[in-house]
């Protein structure tokens, strides 16, 4: 052990012991930072499903690979780091003694196999990341970057402690390998050994490479440990943790249903609720959940999200990433005055701390970010247009790699917006007394929810008190009501459950809206009493039949939604089916049988509320393709599909910024030569509608471009056109008649 050996070793252990010491407090503050936020005992089991989506998720790469080049570089990356971890606790001994290795493992050539394949891997991995990340930069103006916001400092530290450690585990490997410390076989070290042969034999090489790879990993640790927020590197151990506390503990993404509105823990009872002791949403950083807080601490500033989100894509001020982030830094930046005690009233006074000199002791930055509003266009930490601009659409939530759960923070902020402050989009003050009042978004009157049928040719039974035979109920919707566009696909639907023989049974004036737009605006309340309503009037339709026999079927993918994920919760357990599943189902079986070929393009927009929100992608398909028409898909379909810009309640709010997003759908579903555009949900009609209208006014649209729903074009396909009776010779035609 010579001098060289002795300092540089010295050294590594000194500053080892700092930095080691310094992460293991950082990691301690970690903990008491996110447990500033309010309790939830739904995530605390059940253990063994969270645990087998964490190791699915982390060890396969489930989610990452969801961009396909990107997901085997960073499984690459990360095994780098987690079992290169061996490597790095070893040139502890290497810089002292350059011939020392692992006891046993040391001379077992499968190790130095594996070594050799994780140095090798991360060096190659993080080359590729590095690559992607610079083709997407946002210095490029002839493209929208997902990366457009990240810190790129904090990305380039990362990445460049990840490529000097992977070069030192090959570094040491090779200069150990000249100096002849072990005999591994060339398969087991077969970049190293070729390496080793071009290097000197010589002893203080290995110490070198070996101090080169602790001292990037000490400063990495300092540098992590002193900047909390960098979420590019503290993903590394938060993920893990986020993942396994996922809101669906059978490993689905936190979309569907809404998360409950809660307050300390607890499901909030709006009958029950103590304005002055319960929260109501989120008004304060503090009413987050400490998953919440996981969230903010986990988000890696990847910008998957935003890549997929439609707001972003056309101008709005909306980036999920940056909510996320925004957010994060907001509350650390709060943390000391929270832990310190600190707390403020509605009205912003300090009722948390008391003294003449209550503020001691704390950060002064701290106490200045306790002033600051949530929400707000004033200094606010989210700005009203940002938090207002969400279609809820879940595209951010559906393609996070570490789980974060945008809409369900986005959502709790708008009920507190709407419930406690009253600040809205104006409006929504229409839609919100249309719902009180008359039970629907339009205002229009029950008496008139059976208009629709009437110039079918045939009955349609309305519910007088007995199902009878009935096996379906068929929800209606208030579109599919009251919306002249959106009635074509209830009148559809009903022929053909006519046709199909299929027993059914409508509400009429007995059904109400199921209250989907006012709980993505926010406003809880509303929900919960049409919910309660709908709920008692479904479950007396229904009495005396078993859950599997109370069959619903809706033609809107919301209604969908809340009947089949949120009413169960408040005690409406039904089997409901979209239509576009129970008409293919009846197409399959023979009940409904194709006769008339639609011989054109279609192309199919995903309503996300039946798509992204409920796994529905292969029975609409299945039906385009049964008309006999061909399918053409649009760049973003399937899981990657674009909102059509009406959810969330965007659908009663005017959209003032940037382009309008049903006409970005559109122009997109126009550039696969469509002959139609056809989608299974009355909100993407009428949006999809709207937009092809616009592009028809400036001629960028053929006129006979039409939207239709997939039951629509069913229904061509299996009502023979009748035949044209032939014209006697000499008989005047109807030209010659006019």
């Amino acid at each position: 052990m010579g001098a060289l050996q002795l300092t540089l070793g010295g050294i590594s252990v000194v500053l080892g012991v700092v930095a080691w010491g310094m992460f293991a407090a950082t990691i301690a503050r970690f903990v008491r930072i996110i447990r500033l936020g309010q309790p939830d005992s739904t995530r605390n089991g059940p253990f063994w499903p969270r645990f087998k989506t964490l190791v699915k998720e982390f060890a396969a790469h489930t989610r990452m690979n969801r961009k396909r080049s990107v997901g085997p570089a960073h499984w690459l990356v990360m095994w780098g780091f987690l079992l290169g971890s061996l490597a790095l606790f070893e040139a502890y001994g290497e810089v002292f003694v350059p011939h020392w290795g692992w006891p046993i493992l040391d001379d077992f050539p499968p190790f130095q196999l594996l070594m050799e394949l994780l140095g090798l891997g991360t060096i190659v991995g993080v080359l590729v990341l590095i690559a992607i990340r610079q083709r997407n930069h946002p210095r490029r103006a002839d493209r929208q970057s997902r990366f457009a916001g990240s810190n790129f400092k904090w990305a380039y530290f990362v990445e460049a402690v990840v490529l000097i450690e992977g070069i030192g585990i090959i570094g040491v490997r090779a200069a150990k390998a000249a100096l002849g410390a072990h005999e591994t076989p060339t398969w087991a070290a077969f970049v190293s050994n070729p390496l080793g042969e071009l290097l000197p034999a010589s002893p203080n090489l290995v110490t070198v490479f070996a101090f080169v790879k602790l001292m990037s990993a000490t400063v990495w640790l300092i540098v992590v440990a002193r900047t909390m927020t960098m979420g590019v590197a503290w993903h590394r151990f938060s993920a893990f943790f986020n993942i396994y506390f996922k809101r669906e503990d059978d490993g689905g993404v936190a979309l569907g249903a809404l998360k409950p509105m809660m307050s300390g823990g607890k499901v909030l009872d709006l009958e029950e609720a103590d304005p002055d002791e319960d929260t109501f949403g989120v008004g304060k950083i503090e009413d987050f959940t400490w998953k919440g807080w996981l969230d903010f601490s986990t988000c890696t500033e990847c910008g998957r999200c935003q890549e997929q989100c439609p707001a972003w894509n056309t101008g709005k001020p909306l980036s999920p990433k940056l909510v996320i982030t925004q957010l994060r830094d907001h509350a650390y930046a709060k943390a000391p005055y929270l832990m310190a005690g600190g707390k403020r009233d509605m009205a912003g006074d300090e009722v948390g701390l008391s003294g003449d000199n209550m503020y001691a002791g704390i950060d002064v930055l701290a106490i200045a970010e306790s002033q600051k509003a949530l929400v707000g266009d004033d200094g606010g930490v989210i700005d009203p247009d940002v938090l207002w601009s969400c279609t809820s659409c879940g595209a951010c939530v559906e393609q996070c790699p570490v789980d974060i759960e945008h809409v369900d923070h986005i959502v709790d902020m708008r009920r507190y917006q709407v419930m406690i402050e009253s600040s809205f989009p104006s409006e929504l003050n229409g839609m919100f007394k249309n719902l009180e009042n008359k039970g629907n978004p339009w205002g229009q009157n029950a008496k008139d929810r059976l208009a629709w049928t009437e110039d079918l040719d045939f009955e349609v039974p309305v519910f007088d008190g007995d199902l009878g035979d009935a096996e379906y109920l068929f929800w209606v919707g208030c579109a599919g009501a009251f919306e002249d566009r959106a009635k074509k696909t209830t009148r559809a639907v009903a022929e053909l459950l006519h046709m199909a023989g299929v027993k059914y049974t409508v509400l009429g004036s007995e059904e109400s809206c199921t209250g989907d737009p006012a709980r993505r605006a926010g406003n809880e309340f509303l929900f919960q009493m049409l919910a309660q309503q709908n709920v008692e009037v479904l479950n007396s339709v229904f009495e005396g039949r078993e859950r599997k026999a109370r069959k619903v079927v809706v033609t809107c993918a919301h209604c969908f939604n809340t009947l089949a994920n949120e009413y169960p919760e408040l005690g409406g357990q039904f089997d409901v089916v979209h239509h576009t599943q129970l008409l293919n189902r009846l197409v399959r079986e023979k009940q409904l049988v194709p006769v008339a070929p639609v011989a054109q393009d279609v192309t199919y927009h995903d309503p996300c509320y039946l798509g992204r929100h409920n796994k529905v992608y292969e029975a609409p398909r299945e039906l385009v393709g049964a008309t006999g028409a061909q399918l053409r898909e649009m760049p973003r379909h399937g899981d990657k599909s674009m909102c059509c810009g009406a959810g969330g309640a965007r659908m009663w709010m005017e959209e003032k910024i940037g382009k309008r997003i049903n006409i970005e759908r559109v122009d997109e579903a126009l550039g696969t030569a469509p002959s139609k555009i056809a989608t299974g949900c009355p909100f993407c009609k009428v949006m999809l509608n709207d937009g092809l209208t616009a592009r028809q006014s400036d001629g960028t649209a053929s006129e006979k471009v039409e939207i239709v729903d997939v039951a629509q074009m069913l229904l061509e396909a299996v009502k023979r056109k009748p035949e044209a009776k032939p014209v006697p010779l000499g008989a005047p035609s109807l030209s010659d008649e006019n």
